[in-house]
């Protein structure tokens, strides 16, 4: 299974948008209970698509600076991002199925 890695503001650039392959990041805080049901859903993911995709988790408590560079206003969020550009996002504690969808509809077919 593939490991879902933090990531921060200080190493941002490099581990997301500096990426060779599509990323899928989780933008979380510890006291947020929808983002606790997400959570174990981006964990079998990260998982299911490990050859194709990097999958990370960023705390906005400890990096409220990129919740702000991309306009996050609301957790949980998913940011999905190829070539280093964001090409979809889902918000909300949503199924499964409605997180695969949206993240194969952003990146254009299955990563």
């Amino acid at each position: 299974m593939s490991e879902v890695r933090n990531v921060g503001t200080a190493d941002w650039d490099a581990e997301v948008l500096g990426s060779g392959r599509p990323v899928l990041v989780d933008l979380w805080a510890a006291w947020c209970a929808p983002c606790r049901v997400v959570g174990p859903i981006v964990d079998e993911i990260a998982g299911e698509r490990s050859e194709s995709l990097d999958v990370f988790k960023l705390d906005v408590d400890a990096n409220p600076e990129v919740a702000m560079r991309y306009g996050v206003s609301s957790i949980p969020t998913l940011l999905v991002f190829r070539d280093g550009e964001e090409v979809g996002r889902v918000i909300g504690a949503l199924p499964k199925a409605r997180i695969e969808a949206q993240l194969d509809e952003a990146l254009g077919a299955r990563a």
